[in-house]
């Protein structure tokens, strides 16, 4: 995976950080919640003690101004979250039950301190941050099983299965995303859960296989949204995972998965491509054959590769279809101040910008070594929590999307907002009629900024490389 563009360390770090004092605002008529991080981490998603308040003119002539504008809308939000792996479950399941309801209420509840995650994605089968490589119709070498007599949801039973059933006690409205990173070994041309492709004379097989799998969890009380054909199709390096061509994955949608779909009567929502930003022909070639476009959704992304403005180039070719980000790890050798702003900059805001419905960060939990994992799986993938036992650190990812989730809830819709130089912003309505901007400087230095917003103007102070989310 790639390491993220950093801003530079001496521009982020050893600089007196604001926490938005304000001049005082004349004519007020309503009042502004300011939650702020610092990259310093002298403030950590912190709710501003001093509301701001409106006026009626910006702080100077000169103030930069973020105009907000709910007359233009774009698209609506499904949800901010992570990716609920096998290993992230396994921790989670580890914990005592009492430090574990705790610390999911935070997570997914919807009131107080907790920050609203509202999606999550699943694995269908292990992923490289499970303990080990399965999928659901493991055989001995040689052997197939194309009736799918075989097949099981006892893997996920053990701790995923558990630990989600808890989560969507606290939210029931929690959206789910399924994808696999390889299908049975026995389908594929190498017989093995790295790499090879799926034998085209499994393509009805494996079509039965994502149909069990989502019937089966819906028999567990869990309904999968949508999924995702194959996660990162063009990297067959990992351990598991598959490599699927576009034209691969065009013929197993309109051929087999999507008439599959049709003729069990479900309604999960069909992605495609689901890798990096550098190839937006991949989704736009599926799109592009009507006779599968007709079972597909949208498309997905990542960023290790590519710019995230990519996503409209899908968009502006196939404006009626939906627009996904599904992952982004964080490193484990790299640093919150850089972390941060880029995360909130390019993804929070650059993807919501580029027409995504979700933003979802990598990995929910690993342990203080980045455990578990599958043998050749990532090593380096630090989680939004770490945690050991019973002991809960919360990471630079936790925060990244505490700025959208909590406030941008499911249904929110994405409303115009200029983009002053230096400080990228994406604003929302969300379902109560409340407005959510989130901001950061992108500047060396501290920055004062104005928001306007239906002849209403407030100011606030964000310091080099901070992210503030601001709630009226």
């Amino acid at each position: 995976m790639l390491r993220f563009p950093s801003l530079a360390t001496a521009l982020l770090l050893g600089l007196s950080l604001t926490t938005g004092c304000q001049r005082p605002s004349t004519g007020t008529a309503k009042s502004v919640e300011f939650w702020l991080t610092n990259p310093d981490k002298s403030a950590l998603f912190q709710r501003q003690a001093a509301p701001l308040g409106f006026g009626s003119e910006a702080a100077t002539p000169t103030t930069p101004v973020i105009e907000v504008d709910e007359q233009q809308t774009f698209q609506p939000i499904d949800g901010f979250g992570y990716c609920l792996t096998g290993g992230s479950a396994q921790l989670l399941h580890a914990m005592s039950p009492a430090a574990r309801k705790t610390l999911l209420q935070e997570l997914f509840g919807t009131a107080g301190t907790s920050i609203g995650v509202s999606y999550l994605r699943l694995s269908i089968g292990a992923s490289d941050l499970d303990a080990q490589v399965f999928s659901y119709d493991d055989l001995p070498a040689g052997q197939t099983d194309p009736t799918l007599s075989k097949f099981s949801l006892a893997p996920d039973r053990e701790h995923l299965l558990p630990v989600l059933k808890e989560i969507l006690a606290i939210n029931p409205s929690l959206k789910l995303m399924g994808s696999p990173w390889s299908p049975p070994p026995w389908m594929k041309t190498n017989e093995s859960s790295k790499g090879g492709s799926l034998k085209p004379e499994f393509y009805p097989a494996y079509a039965q296989y994502f149909v069990k799998y989502i019937q089966g969890m819906k028999a567990e009380g869990v309904r999968i949204d949508a999924i995702t054909i194959q996660n990162e199709p063009l990297h067959p390096g990992n351990n598991p995972s598959l490599l699927m061509l576009e034209e691969q994955q065009a013929e197993f949608i309109k051929k087999h998965l999507g008439p599959a779909f049709k003729a069990a009567k479900i309604d999960t929502k069909i992605i495609v491509y689901d890798h990096n930003a550098d190839r937006p022909d991949y989704p736009i070639s599926i799109l592009n054959d009507p006779e599968a476009k007709q079972y597909v959704d949208g498309s997905a992304f990542h960023l290790y590769g590519g710019p995230i403005e990519a996503l409209s180039k899908v968009h502006d070719a196939h404006p009626d279809k939906n627009l996904y980000f599904t992952e982004q790890w964080v490193g484990s050798k790299s640093n919150f101040a850089e972390n941060v702003p880029w995360h909130v900059r390019t993804l929070i805001i650059g993807a919501t910008r580029n027409w995504a419905r979700t933003v979802l960060e990598w990995n929910l939990a690993a342990d203080p070594q980045q455990n578990p994992h599958t043998p050749g799986g990532c090593t380096e993938c630090r989680g939004a929590l770490t945690l050991d036992g019973d002991k809960v650190t919360r990471e630079d990812a936790y925060y990244i999307i505490a700025h959208a989730s909590k406030f941008a809830r499911p249904g929110s819709v994405r409303i115009a907002s200029t983009t002053p130089e230096k400080l990228p912003n994406v604003a929302f309505r969300a379902p109560g009629g409340q407005r959510v901007l989130v901001v950061q400087n992108d500047n060396a230095s501290p920055q004062t900024f104005a928001v306007r917003h239906q002849g209403r103007v407030f100011s606030s102070t964000l310091g080099a490389g901070a992210v503030g989310t601001y709630v009226w």
